[in-house]
């Protein structure tokens, strides 16, 4: 609600008939879970290759180090937890949402969902950490479409009753993002410590190849 709450409320839905509006939002949200599992399934196979060259357990670590750092930068020194270096490629998915816009018919709001899946989130971070750490490349994109599922009733609702948030309530869960950020980040590192703890810390198996006996 704090992070794409005021774009799903900026929506052209102001002359929809009730049906036509709830079709149009659903297209919509439904548009941002397509990306979300794209998204899975390119991190996923990126994870697979990590997890078959044995260094899944470390990169876990590292990631969760990264997350840690700019959630540091965003407190410490109020700087985006965004990478810099993904600047541009937001600005172009930007200009693209604003063409997209301009743009009549129902089926544009899948298309305009779908662009937004690309725009930065912290919590879609999350996600994508969490995808990139799993082991089968459709447990990735499985990971991904819950994800998106899981926003669906909160960013429905912020679509339809866009009106009765505020803006200090929505700032309020910008600032728990971060908070967020921070769990997974100390989860992802303790994942990567194998400490033998279920679900928090289990024991990571690396992929082993199969072993081939030759006999005389």
């Amino acid at each position: 609600m704090g992070m794409c709450g005021p774009l799903s409320m900026a929506l052209p839905l102001q002359n929809f008939f009730k049906i036509q509006k709830l079709i149009s939002i659903l297209l919509y949200q439904f548009g941002r879970i397509i990306t979300y599992s794209s998204l899975g399934l390119i991190f996923g196979l990126a994870g697979r290759k990590i997890y078959l060259a044995g260094f899944q357990q470390w990169f876990s670590i590292v990631m969760g180090l990264l997350m840690l750092f700019l959630v540091i930068q965003y407190w410490i020194f109020k700087k985006s937890m965004h990478p810099g270096f993904l600047s541009l490629f937001y600005y172009t998915v930007q200009k693209v949402m604003t063409k997209i816009l301009k743009t009549r018919g129902t089926a544009t709001f899948l298309v305009f969902g779908m662009a937004n899946g690309f725009l930065p989130c912290g919590m879609v971070y999350i996600a994508l950490a969490g995808a990139l750490v799993t082991t089968r490349v459709e447990y990735s994109v499985l990971f991904m479409t819950m994800f998106g599922l899981g926003t669906l009733p909160a960013m429905v609702a912020v679509s339809w009753f866009g009106q009765f948030f505020s803006l200090s309530l929505r700032n309020s869960f910008r600032k728990i993002v971060p908070v967020f950020i921070s769990v997974m980040a100390i989860i992802l590192i303790l994942r990567g410590m194998n400490l033998g703890i279920p679900f928090i810390s289990p024991v990571l198996q690396s992929a082993q190849g199969t072993t081939i006996t030759c006999q005389n």
